[in-house]
């Protein structure tokens, strides 16, 4: 879970309430948020993914004032007026490479500036919206730029390497973009999503100030906000608009719910495209019908009760027909559909010991003879000296495509690209097994009754959940032959016969893998791996493979427990 270390002391007095540290960690534990420790000042709060803005102590007292009953609905913030020409012009040379961008302008109220709490935790939030939604800056970086020191125009474009000079944020003097790519660390870590070739990605103001080098570093003489400030320009740049806008909105909470006044940036091309910056402001609505929080919760709300839970979360709603509109500030993307609205209405309330109480039934339950059948397979593996692992459904991008598979479904906007495809095999979990354990010796056994995702064109989402059992041997004497007799054995514990095919299967090797018919279905696949596969993740001894479908062998025993 993502994890935060905030100032205690400003997150009490940017709550303006009295909050015993007890009364605190109860808050927390009915939330999605949580205390890890404490040590003086420092307050480590730990929250599920889909909650970032509690990790900074202007989100976190947001919520919290809710849940004391000290504000109610959406927060407020008043929006400024900008002059004719702030802008940001976007060339068509960023587009192959990071072609979204998005910004506003916060202002501090009449009577303060920038001052050091806000700016420190400004950065921090900053850098750990890099490390999360921004995908270490791959997908999105944000930028803070202090306003008043800019002429806009902002206009954004790749420039040959050769015309960018620079005072680099932590140097001090100025340099050529050339010897910054060459030499400085951040250049080295981040510099290839914001390079390519002899050029690089720009931000420049009017009088041709260079205010960054996306998504690499600002500049010192107009890229460094300072205590003092009254006016900043907040930037987001990357590879998906989507995530742009919500790491901008994101960070907009540590300014807006401190009051500070605000507004969008209008975005002028590349060509013809023109937006004027207001979505960053105002996320779509969400249609929340009455029926659903009853059928989510288990019991009927009324309305004004559901209305007083959302203004406890910090959201506004107003009759629609069927139930309500509910409206969310910037820094909530989580709202995406009705269901994630009744999850704030649930957790609006502490649900109390005796809510979870089971009434008396007079029946019993029973696991269903398929999950029977499951776990006794679980259990052979066992008995045949298999360690068992405990994998993710969810594989990395790289291991699919090193494969070249087809056939893995992909996440539409993954977290993570350790987290971007659902496997279809346990195969692909199991090599990362192989992967991570290399430092132990071999022989290695290890056997999984696990989940996959195919797809399956006919079913309403296009995809299907099915059960598979997966095992793999890498030793000096492990080969085809091996895992074919523990396929056979499985299948005889069963009273099945299988048939064997010859197959090509990706990461395994052809002539030396096969797939296995029970009455014309395929219910397994096995081979050896493929040499240049195990010399990549650096396994020495051979390794096969065997992989059984239980959700395609269980109709053939028809409908019996296995005994």
């Amino acid at each position: 879970m993502p994890q935060s270390v905030l100032s205690e002391e400003r997150l009490r007095a940017t709550l303006g309430v009295p909050v015993t540290p007890e009364q605190l960690d109860d808050l927390l534990f009915v939330s999605k948020a949580e205390v890890n420790g404490r040590e003086g000042d420092a307050l480590t709060i730990s929250v599920t993914p889909d909650r970032l803005d509690l990790l900074s102590e202007t989100g976190l007292a947001l919520y919290l004032a809710g849940m004391v009953d000290a504000a109610h609905g959406l927060p407020r913030f008043s929006e400024l007026a900008l002059p004719a020409g702030a802008e940001f012009r976007v060339d068509r040379s960023v587009v192959p490479l990071r072609p979204y961008l998005a910004g506003v302008v916060v202002r501090a109220p009449a009577d303060r500036t920038l001052d050091a709490g806000t700016l420190s935790e400004a950065i921090r939030f900053q850098e750990l919206l890099h490390a999360t939604v921004g995908r270490d800056r791959r997908a999105a970086s944000l930028g803070i730029y202090p306003w008043e020191k800019l002429t806009p125009p902002i206009r954004y474009s790749l420039e040959p390497l050769s015309d960018v000079r620079f005072v680099p944020l932590d140097g001090p003097e100025e340099v050529f973009a050339l010897d910054f790519f060459a030499t400085h660390p951040l250049a080295e870590r981040y510099g290839a999503f914001g390079r390519t070739g002899d050029r690089c990605l720009v931000l420049r103001d009017a009088a041709g100030s260079v205010l960054s080098l996306p998504p690499v570093l600002n500049s010192r003489s107009t890229g460094e906000a300072r205590i003092g400030d009254r006016a900043l320009l907040l930037e987001s740049t990357g590879t998906s608009e989507r995530v742009v806008r919500e790491t901008l909105g994101l960070l907009l909470v540590v300014f807006a719910g401190r009051g500070w006044s605000v507004a969008p940036m209008s975005v002028v091309g590349p060509g013809d495209a023109r937006s004027d910056g207001r979505s960053v402001l105002s996320p779509p609505p969400v249609d929340l019908p009455s029926a659903l929080v009853g059928e989510v919760g288990g019991e009927a709300l009324p309305a004004p009760e559901v209305e007083r839970r959302l203004g406890r979360a910090r959201l506004s709603a107003r009759p629609h027909p069927g139930g309500w509109r509910v409206g969310a500030p910037p820094w909530r993307p989580d709202l995406l559909a009705a269901v994630d609205v009744v999850e704030d209405v649930l957790l609006a309330v502490p649900i109390r010991p005796e809510d979870g109480t089971v009434s008396p039934s007079y029946t019993q339950g029973r696991r269903r003879p398929e999950t029977v059948f499951r776990r006794r397979v679980a259990t052979d593996l066992l008995g045949l000296g298999f360690t068992a692992p405990h994998t993710s459904l969810l594989v990395p991008a790289a291991r699919v495509e090193s494969l070249g598979d087809p056939a893995p479904i992909r996440i539409r906007n993954p977290v993570s690209l350790e987290l971007a495809y659902l496997r279809h095999r346990l195969f692909l979990s199991h090599i990362e097994v192989l992967a991570h354990n290399t430092r132990h010796g071999y022989p290695q056994r290890f056997a999984e009754v696990g989940p996959v995702v195919v797809r399956a064109p006919a079913s309403e989402p296009g995809a299907e959940s099915r059960y598979h059992a997966g095992l793999l041997l890498a030793s000096e004497s492990a080969g085809f032959a091996e895992v074919a007799a523990l396929v056979d054995y499985l299948l005889r514990r069963h009273d099945l016969l299988g048939v064997r095919e010859p197959a090509e299967l990706p990461g395994l090797i052809p002539g030396r893998t096969a797939r296995v018919r029970v009455a014309g279905e395929v219910v397994a696949e096995l081979g050896e791996l493929v040499p240049n596969l195990l010399a990549e993740i650096g396994v020495p001894v051979p390794t096969a493979y065997a992989e059984v479908d239980l959700s395609a062998l269980w109709p053939l025993l028809g409908g019996r427990e296995a005994l």
